[in-house]
């Protein structure tokens, strides 16, 4: 697992949906700079995708069970549904 990635893993699952609508909307920002020229590096369009479909990943590896939410979530939202 890169350090890219590792970053994914440690998130909880609201935090990269958060994640996934954030660098939607920034890769929509991305897309007008580019098409107005204002973008000095294209390459930054690249790495939003990447980023959108390695948060979307770990996303559906967790709805299929083969990663689990962090420790540290799990731990939160059991003390949620006990209050």
């Amino acid at each position: 697992m890169t350090k890219k990635s590792q970053q994914f893993f440690e998130m909880t699952n609201e935090e990269l949906t958060n994640k996934v609508n954030e660098l939607k909307e920034e890769l929509f920002n991305l897309r007008f700079k580019h098409a107005t020229n204002q973008l000095s590096n294209p390459m930054v369009l690249e790495e939003c995708k990447k980023n959108i479909a390695r948060a979307k990943t770990v996303l559906r590896q967790r709805e299929l069970g083969i990663s689990a939410e962090p420790e540290k979530a799990a731990k939160k939202t059991r003390a949620r549904k006990k209050a």
